[in-house]
């Protein structure tokens, strides 16, 4: 499960902007005939100005100005009724709904330049998506996969959260990321992050450690060439690398400033793996990276995630509780396990977050005697970094 796709400025389908219609071609229709039935000292011409103002919220610039024109002739038709076109009154109240009207099509022709101009970033977003992110399998190994992203530009459908899955000869090996940093300016060091770990995670010999130090030095090379003057020694970025074989129930993780994985297991049993993490990635180069062992057993689920999910914050400004949160879940597949946080933490946060989140939900099945050889398959996810 991947980042939801949104098109944004598509317009609603024919029939139900058909139905919208009516209901500005129906005020004016019912401010006309109840004016010309009223006396002439009541004058309810300027509400007129209510249909062309709401056509721009479900139709283009022409719809709203044949409505704006359409009030036009029914003003002019009550000015008839009521003591002639020339009538002060009626002229003021004709040049006002005509500069009304002009300005609501003015309006609506924004709206829609402006639409085209976010769908074409939604568009950008989606295709840098695909290409630094691949989409995760459903199912690879023993392992049934499932991802969320949600990033926390608006525009944007990624950012400086990153995860990919490698698959090797005898397991697969998982990458999940923080760089420093959200939205646009931090993909660069995550592509950068994500292709060191495909390059060389498949090779089954390459212990995490030495990938770990292969990381660290990706990111040290991306500060010193590309590294803005003002933000010099301020790069860097977290890493969990874990290691999942086919045959032996356990996970082999190394964490580099990364936050620790939630274990699931059946009858709401969470467990908070004790880690050993190094410091981040390009904080301090040479830094020793430790090997950390637990048990993974069929039927456990493994939930990776980035600090944008535990540190989104309530209205009050209390914070996520995953632990708690996920509790309640713990005998769900990965997908319906992705589905409920992905609502449960958008209600937390008020619809939107302050940074960039990524989870990967790893359920181990009863392992499957099919192998699979030669696949790499990754992404990046996630609206946090």
């Amino acid at each position: 499960m991947g980042p939801t796709s949104r098109t944004v400025g598509s317009r609603q389908p024919w029939w139900s902007s058909h139905a919208l219609l009516l209901l500005p071609v129906l005020l004016i229709v019912v401010i006309t005939v109840v004016d010309i039935r009223s006396p002439t000292n009541v004058h309810l011409g300027p509400a007129l100005v209510i249909a062309p103002a709401l056509t721009p919220s479900f139709a283009g610039p022409r719809t709203t100005a044949a409505v704006g024109a359409l009030a036009l002739a029914a003003q002019l038709l009550i000015a008839i009724t009521h003591g002639g076109i020339t009538t002060m009154n009626h002229v003021v109240q004709l040049i006002t709904l005509a500069v009304l009207s002009v300005l609501c099509v003015i309006y609506g022709v924004l709206r829609e330049r402006r639409q085209a101009q976010l769908a074409q970033v939604r568009t950008v977003a989606e295709a840098a998506q695909h290409v630094l992110m691949w989409p995760l399998p459903e199912q690879i190994g023993p392992l049934r996969i499932a991802s969320l992203y949600l990033a926390a530009e608006e525009e944007a459908q990624i950012g400086g959260d990153l995860y990919a899955v490698t698959q090797y000869d005898g397991g697969v090996r998982v990458l999940i990321g923080d760089v420093r940093g959200k939205g646009l300016s931090a993909i660069g060091e995550a592509a950068l992050l994500i292709g060191a770990f495909r390059e060389r995670a498949h090779h089954r010999h390459m212990p995490l450690p030495e990938l770990a130090v292969l990381l660290e030095q990706s990111v040290t090379r991306y500060a010193a060439d590309l590294e803005p003057p003002e933000e010099a020694g301020e790069r860097f970025a977290t890493a969990l690398l874990v290691e999942i074989p086919d045959r032996d129930p356990v996970t082999i993780m190394t964490s580099c400033g990364h936050p620790p994985p939630l274990l699931l297991s059946p009858g709401h049993a969470v467990t908070i793996p004790s880690l050993h993490p190094s410091p981040p990635l390009g904080v301090h180069g040479g830094a020793e990276h430790t090997l950390d062992v637990f048990s993974f057993e069929p039927g456990d689920t493994l939930l990776l995630y980035t600090d944008g999910v535990v540190e989104a914050r309530d209205p009050s400004g209390r914070f996520y509780p995953l632990t708690d949160r996920v509790a309640r879940w713990t005998d769900d597949s990965p997908e319906a396990l992705m589905h409920h946080l992905r609502r449960d933490l958008l209600i937390h946060a008020g619809g939107r977050l302050d940074d960039d989140a990524a989870l990967i939900a790893l359920h181990r099945q009863t392992v499957d005697r099919r192998r699979h050889h030669g696949r790499t398959v990754g992404g990046d996810a996630v609206r946090h970094g």
